[in-house]
């Protein structure tokens, strides 16, 4: 396979052509962690696009002799590749969109290493620091659009999808692109890229061009969750709380299609977060949706919503399945009321402000055995607290199936153990139940061991 693997120098294309020589240093200083093995990991899953593996730690095992390298000249910068996947080439050329994801990373890299984690102007203990951080991250990324008003559709959803989810997450995408709103996933396969191909579509009938598809991702999972080739706005946030940051505050709606671990971790975040008295009153509208196979899949979620957070958290959302053109509907009927909210409060379009958003959904959670076992899963806490604790035990399944620390952990230690009083371990284990039975955990199918014990 060696003997396939490309070597290449390629000029910068969309973003940061121009680095100072202490960035050039430390981007090549191959140290353990630091900058270039941030760079370097994500580097290489964006040149891995349209892997059929969906484990970090595969993927960085298969390409351990992956190299990359900043090349300083007069005239800027050149980045050099040594031993990368050969289906980021056409006859030797790096495909474009490839090339432009490839300097996106080195400008999130170098943007987020100099100018947040190693600036003492954001505070990153405090919940408003951790929020002007993302502001500013997104706002380098050149994502905050001004006069522009509300039509950014997250969509939410698995990356192990079946076809006719697939498909159906197409259909969505098509009539929201034919409503003028664009799309915003998490930048991966399934029902990340879905709905930008489906927009795609109805934005060129419409002669929108060019529509916005934009892909929010974090080291850690990149690697498993390659940016599809839709993608033409990349953003690599520093972790998972401040990537989840990222798409409630830019986005003015939410659609969550099937999924696993990680659609339930969204999900609950984003209720946790709706359901705290500060953000009582404001309009988010958030949809379930995908074909009629799905059906079940939704009722389990909405039942374990309903057991652990109660009526309140099930009326923020509504579930709408098999009727694409009633989703899009609802998100532009939303996008109204968002609008005039913010408009009335002067609040901007392109960020929302006002959402409160308390640090237990902020602050990183490190998914370690100590961590995943102390978690708070009892019912005597408010909801928007238990939202929280619930999102961080999925957050460590994700971690478990397919992020690289994660994975060395459990196969070192064991299982995960996950805690909790029955009446909310009860639910939880009948839905990752039925995550396993439906072959929702894992991109490449097979026998799925479980990363996590439950214990009541």
């Amino acid at each position: 396979m060696n003997s396939e693997r490309v070597n290449a120098v390629v000029s910068p294309l969309g973003s940061l052509d121009v680095l100072s020589q202490l960035e050039v240093g430390e981007l090549r200083d191959t140290s353990e962690g630091g900058l270039y093995e941030t760079f370097r990991q994500c580097s290489l899953a964006v040149l891995n696009t349209g892997s059929p593996v969906d484990n970090a730690k595969l993927v960085l095992e298969e390409y351990e002799d992956f190299a990359i390298r900043v090349i300083q000249q007069d005239r800027g910068i050149k980045i050099e590749v040594r031993n990368a996947p050969p289906e980021a080439f056409v006859d030797g050329e790096m495909i474009r969109g490839i090339r432009e994801h490839l300097f996106s990373v080195l400008r999130d890299t170098v943007y987020v290493y100099n100018e947040i984690d190693n600036n003492p102007k954001f505070d990153l203990s405090s919940s408003s620091g951790i929020t002007n951080a993302i502001f500013h991250i997104l706002r380098n990324a050149r994502v905050l659009h001004t006069q522009i008003e509300p039509n950014l559709v997250v969509c939410w959803g698995g990356h192990a999808i079946g076809r006719a989810e697939y498909d159906y997450t197409k259909e969505v995408g098509y009539h929201l692109g034919l409503r003028g709103l664009h799309v915003c996933t998490g930048c991966g396969p399934g029902a990340m890229k879905g709905p930008m191909k489906g927009a795609a579509v109805g934005h060129a009938k419409q002669r929108m061009n060019p529509g916005r598809y934009i892909g929010i991702s974090e080291p850690g999972i990149i690697a498993a969750e390659s940016p599809n080739p839709i993608v033409n706005e990349l953003v690599i946030l520093p972790d998972i709380e401040k990537r989840l940051e990222a798409f409630v505050r830019t986005g003015h709606g939410m659609v969550a299609f099937p999924g696993g671990a990680g659609t339930a971790e969204e999900i609950l975040y984003l209720l946790g977060i709706l359901l705290h008295p500060a953000n009582r009153g404001l309009p988010f509208p958030f949809v379930f949706t995908g074909p009629l196979g799905s059906a079940d899949y939704f009722a389990q979620i909405n039942r374990l919503i309903g057991t652990t957070l109660g009526p309140q958290a099930q009326d923020l959302y509504r579930i709408i399945i098999d009727d694409p053109v009633a989703v899009a509907r609802e998100m532009a009927r939303g996008m109204e009321a968002v609008r005039a909210f913010r408009r009335q409060r002067s609040d901007a379009y392109y960020f929302n402000w006002l959402m409160r958003i308390d640090p237990a959904f902020q602050m990183p959670f490190e998914p370690t055995h100590e961590n995943m076992a102390a978690l708070n899963l009892r019912a005597d806490q408010d909801r928007h607290e238990l939202a929280a604790n619930l999102r961080r035990a999925f957050s460590g399944i994700v971690a478990g199936n397919v992020k690289a620390a994660g994975v060395r952990a459990v196969e070192r230690y064991g299982p995960f153990q996950i805690k909790g009083d029955p009446q909310i371990m009860g639910p939880l284990d009948e839905l990752l139940r039925a995550f396993v039975e439906q072959g929702r955990m894992k991109l490449s199918g097979g026998h799925y061991e479980p990363c996590y014990r439950l214990v009541a």
